[in-house]
């Protein structure tokens, strides 16, 4: 072969290798136009357009003419034929930074060869790497409230602390007896009801008056802080004198009841049979004389107090 005839068949071949091989950078965009390393992207190849209108051809994750590169994992490869101009979209995600440049690839009887990108690194060359500030505090919701509550149950506290040192105790007491006295009131109206309904019921009357007899002294010698329950009718009497200071000190009330526990004595110790309406009477007085020792401590107390 001569000289002349080996630079025709070295066109011709240029000629063939041309017609259906592409390069990247003629008509190429990278979708998006930065990348970094792990980012997937696509790289679109504008083709000149086809004879006529054909089929998509896809070439997925499974298939022998998915490229294959170490750095480079693609996912898929579509070429677009259509007359009014064909694609080729590549979409691959890059494992290195720097210019790289895809493996060869072949769609039926095409080689698309010259496909570069650049891939760029997460941390900026163009500085030195410095490590950041302190990050701000972050405001947590409801921390204003937490802080604030927290302060005024402190101060609370403390207040309630010195209140206690200095009348606290004072005034735990007087509730504390306030709310004994006031039991032993409610005690005996309960006492008082119930006798009735004993009574009622045709329960035996000197049982009945002998726990009138009992509980009422009891009453009364917690409310005196005298031993009432060895006293005789005649005695409560001098009970004013035997306990001064007392709301059992006005005239008529020691009379009231040297009458009422002679008339217990009366029934108890006579013989004679119990009458219903005499304990009813009885319970009847209790009642009264209760109440009118009820009011007349709490107005000693409101006097007190004011």
């Amino acid at each position: 072969m001569t000289g002349k005839n080996r630079v025709a068949a070295f066109f011709l071949f240029l000629i063939i290798i041309t017609a259906n091989s592409f390069a990247q950078n003629l008509n190429t965009i990278l979708i998006p136009r930065h990348i970094y390393i792990g980012d997937p992207a696509t790289l679109v190849l504008q083709l000149p357009p086809a004879t006529a209108n054909s089929p998509d051809i896809i070439i997925t994750p499974g298939s022998e003419f998915l490229p294959s590169d170490p750095d480079i994992d693609f996912h898929k490869i579509t070429l677009e034929q259509r007359i009014t101009g064909s694609r080729l979209l590549v979409e691959f995600t890059p494992f290195i930074t720097g210019f790289i440049e895809l493996p060869v690839i072949e769609i039926e009887d095409k080689q698309f060869t010259g496909l570069t990108v650049t891939v760029n690194t997460l941390i900026d060359d163009k500085t030195s790497p410095v490590l950041s500030g302190h990050a701000s505090t972050l405001a947590i919701p409801g921390t204003a409230v937490i802080i604030y509550s927290s302060l005024a149950l402190l101060v609370f506290l403390l207040i309630f602390t010195f209140w206690f040192i200095f009348k606290g105790r004072a005034f735990i007491k007087r509730f504390t007896e306030k709310w004994k006295r006031r039991r032993q009131f409610n005690m005996m109206r309960k006492m008082e009801k119930q006798l009735h309904r004993n009574i009622l019921n045709g329960t035996d009357k000197r049982i009945v008056l002998d726990t009138l007899s009992f509980e009422f002294r009891n009453f009364l010698s917690y409310l005196t802080d005298c031993n009432c329950r060895a006293m005789t009718a005649s005695e409560f009497e001098t009970l004013p004198r035997m306990c001064p200071g007392h709301i059992i000190t006005h005239e008529d009330r020691p009379a009231v009841l040297q009458v009422f526990f002679r008339t217990c004595d009366n029934l108890r110790f006579s013989g004679t049979s119990v009458d219903s309406e005499n304990l009813i009477q009885l319970l009847s007085d209790m009642r009264v004389f209760i109440d009118i020792l009820e009011n007349v401590k709490e107005n000693e107390q409101k006097e007190a107090g004011a």
